[in-house]
């Protein structure tokens, strides 16, 4: 049986097929290559993948209905890890329909994907921006997320409510990861961690919303994988102490889990970019401006029920990691 990594060209999705593929698991990578970021860096990650025993690659369209459907029924899928999405909260303003196409009806095909195949596990992206406009600080995965400010957040808390549904229904183990601004080698360019690195060493002036007061909970690939990893070992269960007069948005009387995903330790933007700078050697222009529509202030990942249930322990230093970055960046452009 194969574990079906979707978004597997994507940052998170290479880095846990590469992870699943190194401890023996046959793994099924499915992406559409979109052009959202960077085609080349796309087909590069999945040219690592290729050269690896055990992987196979499905270049697919989430809301292709036909072809996700012929997925399911000709291969042998035993657990699905739902990465693929569209991803960008700015984007999400003057985008809006590629949203409802990928994270709506896509992840429609991949829930009855599921009930049909009978999967043993589906665990699948959410985000920190489901979170919105709360402002109660760390944020927990048991509180309400019910005030998202973007689309992009509205569509990833609807995944949640249409996992449980369908764990419900058809005793679906599913699994929801809160993810906190992730970073690290083979990023996302439009991130704010590969976008600055490639600003900075063209000797541009780096845009820094908010004036640079924001914080965020900074999480390193290698630790995001980790914890998918963990969670992918242990499929979702009913939790017995569930009580419908008062629901724990996190859990259920289903098969059915959320956890964010994070590093636990916030930092200030404007402290992570000088981290950049003592990584690159160079100094950065800053243009500061106001918030932009769609953005939160601060982010902060309460990690305590992955660590209770998983282990789970992030352990790179946002130092460490930007570091690394930083050679790969050099290494891959050469610059």
């Amino acid at each position: 049986m194969a574990i079906l990594v979707t978004g597997a060209a994507g940052f998170i999705g290479f880095h846990l097929a590469e992870r699943l593929l190194a401890r023996g698991e046959t793994v099924i990578g499915l992406d559409n290559v979109n052009d959202y970021y960077e085609v080349s860096l796309k087909e590069a990650r999945l040219a690592q993948l290729r050269e690896r025993p055990g992987f196979t690659f499905q270049r697919l369209d989430l809301a292709d209905r036909a072809g996700m459907e012929a997925l399911f029924r000709d291969e042998s899928i035993d657990r699905v890890v739902h990465l693929a999405a569209q991803a960008g909260v700015r984007y999400s303003l003057t985008h809006p329909h590629a949203y409802a196409e990928s994270n709506l009806t896509g992840f429609l095909h991949i829930l009855e994907g599921c009930r049909v195949r009978g999967v043993v596990h589906l665990v699948y992206a959410s985000s920190s921006s489901v979170y919105g406009s709360n402002t109660a600080m760390p944020f927990r995965a048991e509180a309400a997320a019910d005030h998202p400010l973007a689309l992009y957040g509205a569509t990833k808390k609807a995944n949640e409510v249409m996992a449980h549904a369908y764990s419900h229904l058809y005793g679906i183990p599913t699994t929801g990861l809160r993810f906190f601004t992730v970073y690290g080698p083979w990023g996302r360019p439009d991130m704010a961690l590969f976008s600055f690195t490639r600003a900075i060493l063209a000797g541009e002036a780096i845009p820094v919303f908010n004036h640079g007061h924001h914080k965020r909970d900074f999480t390193y690939i290698d630790d995001v994988v980790e914890g998918i990893v963990r969670v992918l070992d242990r499929p979702a269960q009913s939790d017995a102490a569930f009580d419908p007069a008062r629901p724990d948005p996190a859990a259920s009387s289903a098969p059915y889990r959320l956890y964010n995903i994070g590093n636990g330790q916030p930092v200030d933007l404007i402290t992570y970019i000088r981290t950049l700078e003592a990584a690159l050697g160079r100094s950065a222009r800053l243009d500061l401006q106001p918030m932009q529509p769609g953005d939160v202030p601060d982010t902060w990942a309460d990690c305590t029920p992955l660590q209770r249930d998983t282990g789970y322990k992030p352990s790179t230093p946002v130092s460490e990691g930007i570091t690394r970055f930083v050679a790969w960046y050099r290494a891959y452009y050469g610059v």
